[in-house]
């Protein structure tokens, strides 16, 4: 009886040459299938903007031929120029011997809708603020938009800069320890003609932005805590471990953050900081707080909003 294939058993056509692969493969459709293939028999992790072996085959090839994610299906049956195909092998190889994140292979990914340059300086985008983003932080301003948002530890820039976009009045400050981050960073504020409201500072956390005030600070800081980035797969180990690992259960920022942020905040102002899993450490660390954790239509966790008010409040538990 023939046994069925799968993951463990059945060869890798990688095996094959480029040259056979791309006289073999012909069609957008073809390597759709193809690559979505090799994803599932390699293993790989998604968790930079896909979500299965297919979504990661779509978003390469599209990438690689310079498409929009919402073209048109039947581009799927256009026969690709042999550059085209020698690259959709190139970048498929790639991502499947070295791990690195798809992002970083195409030097883009998405946020809020909009393309960001990213590589290996900057943790790539994925987090589930870009919904209060979208909403123009309306359940906190619901007459008037903020006038003035930080975005703390900002990376490429993409929440601060995504904020900018959303709200065509706001003022951004671009936060980050990390000068190689800001490089980034201002890339992309040229990429999307902001620089008259959004500018980059380097910030040790709130050192170096003495005496402002903002509306909003929104933070997506380090906040991986030990146990976890010792098991994270392989692709997180190409991002920036500065903006990642913060001591034995992820606080080592987000403390800090909470015991200083609201002298930078406005009476009015609120602070929305995300924590991913560690979010059972802030529990336990401030038992006290009754933090807002938010929730999300496309899902994720560990985002809590404090106003200046229960900063006050608290102020003795964060000191």
């Amino acid at each position: 009886m023939t046994q069925p294939l799968n993951a463990e058993t059945s060869p890798s056509s990688l095996t094959l040459p480029d040259t056979a692969l791309v006289s073999e493969l012909i069609t957008l459709r073809d390597y759709l299938r193809w690559v979505s293939s090799e994803f599932y028999l390699a293993g790989l992790y998604y968790g930079h903007g896909t979500e299965s072996a297919w979504d990661e085959a779509v978003a390469l090839c599209l990438g690689a031929l310079h498409l929009p994610w919402n073209v048109d299906p039947g581009v799927q049956d256009a026969r690709l120029l042999p550059m085209e195909r020698e690259r959709i092998v190139t970048l498929t190889r790639e991502r499947i011997t070295t791990r690195r994140p798809l992002p970083y292979l195409l030097g883009e990914a998405f946020f809020a809708g909009y393309p960001f340059d990213v590589d290996e300086r900057v943790l790539i985008p994925r987090s589930p603020m870009a919904e209060l983003i979208e909403d123009g932080f309306a359940a906190w301003f619901p007459e008037e938009p903020p006038e003035r948002v930080l975005d703390l530890c900002t990376g490429s820039g993409c929440i601060g800069i995504a904020t900018a976009l959303y709200l065509p009045t706001c003022e951004v400050t671009l936060a980050d320890i990390s000068q190689e981050a800001l490089a980034v960073a201002r890339q992309n504020i040229t990429r999307h003609d902001v620089g008259e409201r959004v500018r980059a500072v380097e910030a040790d956390v709130f050192s170096g932005l003495e005496g402002q005030r903002f509306d909003v600070i929104i933070s997506n800081p380090p906040y991986v805590d030990k146990r976890d980035l010792a098991t994270m797969p392989a692709e997180f180990r190409h991002e920036p471990a500065l903006a990642l690992g913060a001591g034995s259960d992820g606080l080592d920022i987000v403390r800090r953050i909470l015991r200083e942020a609201r002298a930078h905040l406005t009476d009015e102002g609120w602070l929305i900081v995300e924590v991913g899993n560690s979010d059972r450490h802030v529990e336990a660390a401030f038992p006290e707080v009754a933090f807002m954790w938010l929730e999300f239509e496309r899902g994720g966790q560990g985002v809590f909003a404090l106003s200046a008010a229960e900063l006050d409040a608290h102020a003795a538990s964060f000191a």
